[in-house]
């Protein structure tokens, strides 16, 4: 399949898997690249040397494309960005942050610039700062999210009416007719973040997988947007934020009770009742923990199933 995206990347199918912090690592990066999407790692979550150890892996365990996740909030973005143009890093997807900043930077290294967007307005802001690409996320997507609160079947009309660089649909797609329903609506490719969590190769903790094939509906919320809007699974960390709000608190009490590596607590370790667990809404139609090569193909199957099947409606 070639379109914009498959052409930008050099991949087969136009099918980005999110760079999410605690879940992606080497294995599962190249094991989708390999299976022909687009990998990211998930630089969040890691401290610069340990980016570059999981790009050495990802480079013997691979020769497809893959590229890195880098949220420009984080505390040693200089570090970062050495790291993946030392590494010869071709693809990075930046979020959280003014694109402005690194873009050019970047770009003079040779690289294809991606930036995470939750507006139009910030999608117009993108374009601008050269990016190569858009990713247009949903607030049904898991992990920190916009205040906004955009759905995708909005949101990526409207940033296809104004803007003209390869669109990607982002938030609430993990299943091959979400795939077509969100390139129908305009985009170029998908970024799929909570399908891929729940993958044999994801590093996430296998508690943390299970709890999202056991999520049902309405068992995510968006919240904390005083600080990092971000949606999380509830359990007792979430009952204790909402407590929070009920009681009041200003941001520095809630940045407090939030303290410091939450999201690895409850995504890498485990820990099912403190831990922060960023996850999608779309976690309520994942049924079962997978290779990440068969999440691939299962969605290209049913992608290409139910595109034949459109004229028949």
């Amino acid at each position: 399949m070639q379109n914009r995206i498959t052409s930008l990347f050099q991949i087969d199918y136009p099918i980005i898997q999110a760079g999410m912090v605690w879940a992606s690592g080497w294995r599962l990066v190249s094991a989708v690249s390999n299976a022909g999407g687009l990998g990211l790692l998930g630089a969040g979550s890691m401290y610069p040397e340990v980016l570059r150890e999981h790009i050495q892996k990802c480079q013997q365990a691979t020769d497809r494309p893959f590229g890195v996740n880098i949220p420009l909030l984080y505390p040693e973005i200089d570090r970062l960005m050495e790291v993946v143009v030392e590494m010869g890093i071709k693809i990075v997807f930046t979020s959280a942050g003014n694109p402005a900043t690194w873009t050019s930077y970047l770009k003079e290294n040779g690289i294809l610039v991606v930036h995470v967007v939750s507006s139009l307005k910030f999608a117009l802001k993108a374009e601008a700062a050269g990016v190569d690409a858009i990713v247009a996320e949903g607030f049904e997507a898991g992990g920190h999210n916009g205040r906004e609160e955009t759905t995708t079947m909005v949101l990526v009309p409207t940033v296809k009416e104004k803007v003209k660089i390869p669109l990607i649909a982002a938030g609430g797609i993990a299943t091959g007719k979400a795939m077509l329903a969100a390139m129908i609506l305009g985009a170029d490719g998908v970024q799929i973040g909570s399908r891929f969590v729940a993958s044999d190769e994801a590093s996430s903790h296998n508690l943390f997988k299970n709890s999202v094939v056991d999520a049902g509906e309405g068992d995510t919320e968006l919240t904390l947007k005083e600080l990092t809007p971000v949606r999380l699974l509830k359990n007792k960390f979430y009952r204790d934020v909402k407590a929070a709000y009920d009681q009041g608190y200003n941001k520095e009490a809630l940045s407090k009770l939030l303290g410091r590596a939450r999201a690895k607590k409850g995504m890498f370790e485990g820990d099912m009742e403190e831990g922060e667990l960023e996850i999608g809404q779309v976690a309520s139609l994942i049924h079962q923990i997978k290779p990440a090569a068969k999440i691939v193909s299962d969605l290209m199957e049913e992608f290409l199933d139910a595109r034949k099947n459109l004229p028949s409606f």
